[in-house]
């Protein structure tokens, strides 16, 4: 008899594998998904965060600040990201106007609703940004959510979004290109495969081969609204082919979705 699992999905032995999924690739001339690492360079994520995907989704079904956390939850929720073009980057300098409380300005000030912008007289700071050059991912998602998952799923096929989606920084505008809805095949669990997602949370599972490169990065996977706004309480730590192959690992639980190996979280 087939089990729940993951708030009602169901798969046939038990495993934490959605039965479907919604598939799609979201691409963009540049991208930046700042890491929380402090630097005189701001540097980017190569492989976009799983929050950061949350955050897409959400501004394309229009759905709140802080308001879709629990929706993309470790048990509600899993997502698949597979880089599809060579993973690029440049240093780009910025001049930016300062948000620090003392160089802001009041609009309307002695009006009920009063803005605080930044001095368009103070000086610029320049700061260097690390940005991604023609990024691009494939992301499988799969919410329990039944409602919700459906109207991302008429959303998508619509070629609709409620906010403008972007990669990273609100000037750096995607293109959404839906694939489809696909049903999820449990892959391999035992043995080696090839993967043409990233893999999360399985560095000393991956197989290096001759002539294939490999990167590891630790990004930010789940989040909490609490009083001050928003709290980190989850990561992944992903291993990729910054070439967009795939990657050989062996005993991971693997997926096949659209003739494709993929690996959820």
């Amino acid at each position: 008899m087939p089990q729940e699992s993951l708030d009602g999905w169901t798969t046939e032995d038990g495993s934490r594998q959605p039965n479907q999924c919604l598939s799609f690739t979201v691409r963009g001339p540049w991208g930046h998904f700042r890491r929380i690492e402090g630097n005189i360079v701001k540097q980017t994520y190569r492989i976009i965060p799983r929050t950061t995907v949350a955050g897409l989704l959400a501004a394309v079904m229009g759905i709140e600040r802080d308001g879709y956390y629990d929706m993309f939850a470790p048990n509600k929720s899993a997502v698949a990201i597979q880089p599809v073009r060579e993973i690029r980057t440049i240093n780009m300098p910025m001049n930016t106007l300062s948000t620090a409380s003392g160089n802001l300005q009041s609009l309307n000030g002695r009006g009920k609703l009063s803005i605080k912008l930044p001095d368009p007289t103070t000086l610029r700071q320049q700061h260097n940004y690390e940005v991604l050059v023609d990024p691009a991912y494939r992301i499988d998602i799969a919410l329990s959510d039944n409602e919700r998952y459906t109207e991302l799923k008429e959303t998508l096929a619509a070629g609709k979004s409620h906010y403008v989606p972007s990669l990273g920084l609100s000037e750096y505008l995607a293109e959404i290109e839906y694939h489809g809805e696909f049903a999820v095949e449990a892959g391999a669990k035992k043995g080696r495969v090839l993967v043409d997602s990233a893999v999360p949370n399985a560095v000393d599972d991956v197989v290096i081969d001759i002539g294939t490169r490999c990167q590891i990065e630790e990004s930010p996977a789940f989040m909490q609204a609490d009083d001050g706004g928003r709290t980190t309480t989850g990561f992944t730590t992903y291993s990729y082919n910054p070439d967009a192959e795939p990657l050989s690992v062996r005993n991971v639980e693997t997926a096949h979705v659209d003739g494709r190996t993929v690996v959820f979280v």
